[in-house]
């Protein structure tokens, strides 16, 4: 009977060692990319802002990013998701408290971060150390691209359906 106390007492310990280490690689995983992500999304669009980056950016890519409902200075989350997807989600918060994009714009924004977001991660972790043949590497980067694009088109029908843009 022993015996069979020892084993609960192990099992006990093994659920307690698990959570701790989950809890540790949760932290890390905050630390080491979540937190860094932000602060991309915030010192980008502050940089863009004080150096006047933002208001040509707005202009030269308002028409384009007029099509998914977004101002101009949108594109910034689009650059910072590119990177991180957090990233892309910070921008378009700061964006948002900045008064540049209203909530429904943000809501658009947050699928390209999502679709689209670390793209330049995941390419170096998949494609370059796979050795995928380099012939496909435009389309594997263009599919996330036209999906980014179509889950913004998306998600403008559904807003402007909703009554929200």
């Amino acid at each position: 009977m022993s015996t069979q106390t020892t084993a609960k007492q192990e099992k006990k310990e093994g659920i307690i060692e698990t959570f701790t280490a989950g809890a540790k690689k949760g932290w890390g995983i905050a630390i080491n990319t979540i937190v860094p992500a932000m602060v991309l999304g915030y010192v980008l669009v502050q940089a863009f802002t004080v150096t006047g980056i933002m208001d040509v950016l707005g202009s030269l890519c308002g028409p384009v990013m007029g099509i998914f409902g977004l101002p101009g200075e949108a594109v910034t989350v689009l650059i910072s998701a590119f990177f991180a997807k957090a990233a892309g989600a910070a921008t378009a918060f700061n964006l948002y408290m900045a008064g540049t994009i209203t909530a429904a714009q943000a809501t658009i924004c947050i699928m390209p971060s999502m679709l689209m977001g670390t793209l330049v991660g995941h390419y170096a972790r998949i494609v370059l150390v796979t050795e995928t043949n380099k012939k496909y590497s435009l389309l594997m980067i263009g599919v996330a691209l036209f999906d980014a694009a179509l889950g913004m088109l998306l998600m403008r029908v559904i807003l402007t359906v909703m009554g929200l843009m």
